[in-house]
């Protein structure tokens, strides 16, 4: 099989570049795919990732980030970072999830990862239903596009070991929380540990359950991002 493609869910060939190619037959040239990682999460912030692939970019590995096991993802990060023509990376913060709701916050962290590229661009393919408002360029949401698109593909594993060394980092600063396993998801062990400990500062406090252990008193939200 050749490694620009892979299986999908129903058992078929999808060819990672098919997007790619209609927008280049529109007469685009610099096309970056775009994704995030932490919508989900109780606590942490959301990242977003931009990605200029090269027409000839080797995929071997290349894929939803979410079908991969952490090394994979690390020796596909590398790649990336190694042979992408560029790639940008976009962090919101909790206080400001909180503040604007996850959705906004998730194009805020888009955004800035477009910006960070460093370079000029035509078009964005963007996973999901929804475009980037206020980005006035040509854009293609893509359900899936992580499954279905390289350049998403790519952008989906960096903003996730991106977001990954974050959550580590966080760990180390609030060990009670176990943030370094979970990454800020709620899961038993997350949920056990905002009984005990109480929320810390970087819980997003619009999120249930956290909003119903919130006390500001206890807990002053800072920015951390």
């Amino acid at each position: 099989m050749s490694s620009n493609r892979r299986p999908t869910k129903q058992g078929e060939v999808a060819d990672l570049w098919q997007y790619e190619n209609q927008a280049r037959e529109s007469g685009h040239q610099r096309i970056a795919g775009v994704d995030e990682a932490g919508r989900g999460p109780l606590a942490g912030p959301v990242v977003a990732s931009a990605v200029i692939l090269p027409r000839d970019f080797d995929l071997t590995g290349i894929r939803d980030s979410k079908s991969l096991t952490a090394n994979q993802r690390e020796k596909a990060y590398q790649r990336i970072i190694d042979g992408a023509e560029a790639v940008g990376v976009g962090i919101v913060g909790p206080e400001t999830i909180d503040r604007i709701n996850i959705l906004q916050a998730t194009f805020e962290a888009m955004r800035l990862a477009l910006d960070d590229l460093g370079t000029s661009y035509d078009c964005v393919l963007v996973d999901g239903q929804h475009t980037i408002p206020g980005l006035g360029i040509d854009q293609i949401g893509i359900i899936d596009g992580d499954a279905k698109s390289a350049s998403i593909a790519a952008a989906s594993i960096v903003a996730k070991v991106t977001r990954d060394c974050i959550m580590a980092q966080l760990a180390a600063e609030f060990p009670h929380y176990g943030f370094e396993k979970h990454k800020g998801y709620c899961t038993e062990e997350h949920l056990r540990a905002i009984a005990e400990h109480g929320v810390c500062k970087i819980h997003r406090r619009s999120f249930s359950p956290v909003a119903q252990k919130v006390d500001d008193k206890d807990c002053p939200q800072q920015s951390l991002f």
